[in-house]
């Protein structure tokens, strides 16, 4: 029996993105219509834009495209919830829609291609495949060194995730399906895919330049992205204090015997500066490991409220999603 084409949405997370949209949304409706046309998937397939709370004109760019032409379609967040809670709105509302989601950047950094190769591994059974960069070149030194070095630590810390893997990813509905009951406040969904399990594999990709606008992620987001990646996948950290304020009471016992004996022979002076490092060391060590506990102790808080991830304010449609696919059959 011939297996039917599945039904893709290509789901896009959009911030402020009025001067690339115009540019990228032509191109993605080309790859979707392309991969139809080579009969990987189904005429049913979409390109469904997520508007996480714009305050351009990126909402009403995205309604204009879904007048234009039937694969475009789109949602808008009530406001902006961030990068990771736009992808996963897109997900939860293509999960019940389609057969096989990809996950992809607005700005065209990501190579678009690398999609026919993503829908081939599904078709050979892999139920996620995971976008993965063979080179950054188009990185900074410093962004290049801090990014690989984060995914490398994630790995020392126990947290399994595909270095060099961002959001360029192919999902099945199957996988989501199963991805819906992480009810987690604090999502990372890079790391979060591989505790689902499922066959994967990965395709490699290189990044370019963006097309236009500018970057929505600084240096201080990424940041606070790492930091809640590591405090959502492992608690290693918590370990590590453990760790380190156990070789830090073996440090002060010897130090303490040795102040002892020094005493004891009469070879001890007057001095203030050892104290004050002595202090300086400690205080420092254990203002650190508070601040870190406390995150842990932040995020369990925010967790217990179980407000919403992301909450849908507009469709591009009146009805029922399944509406046009009811048209086409």
């Amino acid at each position: 029996m011939k297996q039917p084409k599945p039904i893709l949405w290509i789901v896009i997370p959009c911030y402020n993105e009025e001067q690339v949209l115009p540019l990228t949304a032509p191109m993605f409706l080309e790859k979707l219509k392309s991969l139809e046309e080579k009969g990987k998937i189904s005429g049913r397939s979409r390109v469904l834009f997520v508007n996480d709370g714009s305050r351009d004109d990126t909402w009403n760019i995205i309604c204009r495209l879904a007048k234009e032409d039937e694969h475009y379609i789109g949602i808008s967040q009530s406001r902006n919830r961030g990068h990771q809670n736009a992808v996963l709105a897109g997900l939860m509302e293509a999960k019940d829609q389609c057969d096989i989601t990809i996950s992809i950047d607005c700005d065209g950094q990501d190579d678009i291609n690398a999609m026919d190769k993503m829908v081939e591994e599904y078709w050979n059974g892999c139920e996620v495949v995971y976008g993965v960069r063979s080179k950054r070149e188009t990185d900074t030194w410093f962004k290049r060194t801090t990014a690989e070095g984060f995914y490398k630590f994630m790995n020392f810390l126990g947290a399994e995730v595909v270095f060099n893997h961002a959001d360029y990813r192919l999902v099945s509905s199957r996988v989501l399906q199963h991805f819906a009951d992480f009810e987690e406040v604090n999502i990372f969904l890079r790391g979060m895919f591989p505790l689902v399990g499922f066959k994967s594999t990965s395709v490699y990709y290189e990044r370019s330049e963006r097309m236009a606008g500018k970057s929505h992620y600084p240096l201080s987001k990424m940041l606070a992205l790492a930091l809640n990646g590591i405090t959502s996948l492992s608690v290693k950290p918590i370990s590590m204090i453990t760790g380190l304020g156990l070789g830090v009471s073996l440090l002060g016992v010897a130090f303490a015997i040795w102040a002892l004996v020094e005493a004891i022979l009469g070879r001890t002076v007057a001095g203030w500066a050892s104290l004050v490092c002595i202090i300086c060391l400690l205080g420092g060590i254990q203002l650190i490991s508070l601040g870190i506990i406390g995150r842990y102790v932040g995020k369990t808080y925010m967790e217990s409220k179980h407000r919403p991830r992301y909450i849908i304010s507009d469709r591009t449609w009146e009805d029922n999603p399944r509406h046009w696919l009811e048209e086409d059959e």
